[in-house]
């Protein structure tokens, strides 16, 4: 008998396989699906960003290996970019890395740092990568349920500390949250921070959506608190900012022992990002933020129209201060359904795709997540659908 492949057997089902196998053949029939399910940023790279790529791979001296760790000058203008933007100040050589997008800096520092039956601690839900990370690492994984704001968290992070055994080693944070969306403030982190070096934690913060913010409101990095570098790394991604998804560029900076782990284990793995896409990322981290400033208000004007047509129906939603999701109650009539076959429901008759807040965790349940990747238009159309499955099952609103 062949022997089994114990780490692959450990991961639970990917519980948006069905959904989207679902989309894959309702599209193979014809029909016309709008897909605001998966978090793909469907807007181009800035055409500044674009070019610069163009030159830099017209040069022959970029198309050798570069270096794991990231080219030093875009890890300068790392360092630059939190200075201008946090006024914190980082050391580019030991407490800055380039990353292959942030989903691989993250699941390959927690497999640096954690042993099989280290316990962590992740908010549920999550971005199922910090789940998954923790599990692919042989970690004892401990969910602590997120609550409705930042207090309740605390208390709920407080009891886990307490009641685990062994101590937690680590704790893995992302505001503003997806799916979730919720966003928190500085004295948050302050609080984090404290909390942190009372109890032996270490910190991975996932910054991921700095950039799409909304209403006045701003996303606080963990590293302008004091102190945070002792116990904390933070994740940051152009994906979305600069809609560069697909270029999987990301990086990580703060505690040098955490960043050199990652830049230990990646040395074996990969020997770093394609450098022409590196020089290009030097050119949008060191440009003014005025593409970053229309592509925040082109979420923010998706975000309006999703929302506010969703009221129309009936289906009452929070708009969301950040990300590029609206987190949305199943409404009361197709609550005792579930959300992933709310979901089915809602891709078989109203021709529109979301995730099942099941697939983000347990309390995910009752909620599922709408992605701001299609044009208004598109949105538009989707809540016609949406309003005419729930005038089929009731009286014209839920």
């Amino acid at each position: 008998m062949v022997p089994p492949f114990g780490r692959i057997d450990r991961l639970p089902p990917y519980l948006f396989a069905e959904i989207d196998q679902m989309k894959l053949e309702a599209r193979r029939r014809g029909e016309d699906i709008i897909d605001l399910g998966m978090g793909n940023p469907d807007l181009p790279t800035p055409r500044h960003i674009v070019d610069k790529l163009i030159e830099a791979a017209q040069n022959p001296r970029n198309h050798r290996y570069s270096a794991s760790r990231g080219i030093y000058k875009l890890r300068l203008e790392i360092t630059n970019w939190y200075r201008k933007r946090y006024d914190v100040e980082l050391d580019p050589d030991s407490e800055a890395i380039v990353t292959i997008g942030s989903k691989e800096g993250l699941s390959h520092l927690v497999l640096a740092m954690i042993e099989p039956g280290d316990v962590v601690l992740v908010p549920n839900p999550a971005y199922p990568i910090h789940i998954y990370s923790v599990i692919i690492a042989g970690g004892d994984l401990r969910s602590v349920p997120l609550g409705e704001d930042e207090e309740e968290f605390l208390e709920r992070l407080t009891d886990a500390v307490r009641l685990s055994w062994p101590r937690p080693k680590l704790l893995i944070l992302n505001f503003p949250n997806n799916p979730t969306t919720q966003t928190v403030s500085v004295e948050f982190f302050e609080k984090i921070v404290d909390f942190a070096r009372e109890n032996g934690l270490w910190i991975i913060h996932d910054l991921a959506y700095a950039d799409l913010v909304f209403d006045g409101y701003k996303a606080p990095s963990i590293m302008q608190v004091p102190g945070a570098k002792d116990v904390a790394v933070e994740f940051y991604t152009l994906s979305k900012g600069y809609s560069m998804a697909g270029w999987r560029v990301g990086f990580a900076v703060g505690n040098s022992k955490m960043v050199h782990a990652l830049a230990r284990l990646k040395s074996y793995l990969d020997y770093g990002i394609f450098q022409p896409i590196q020089i290009a990322a030097i050119i949008a981290l060191r440009s003014d933020d005025s593409c970053v400033e229309e592509i925040r208000e082109i979420y923010r004007s998706r975000r309006n129209v999703l929302v506010e047509g969703l009221r129309r129906v009936g289906w009452e939603v929070k708009k969301p201060k950040a990300t590029m999701f609206v987190w949305a109650p199943i409404p009361e009539p197709f609550r005792k359904m579930g959300s992933l076959e709310f979901s089915k429901l809602l891709l078989t008759e109203a021709k529109v795709a979301v995730s099942p807040g099941i697939g983000f965790g347990e309390y995910g349940e009752g909620h599922v997540r709408f992605a701001l990747v299609e044009n208004e238009h598109r949105i538009k159309q989707a809540i016609r659908g949406i309003r005419r499955l729930f005038w089929k099952w009731g009286s014209g609103s839920v």
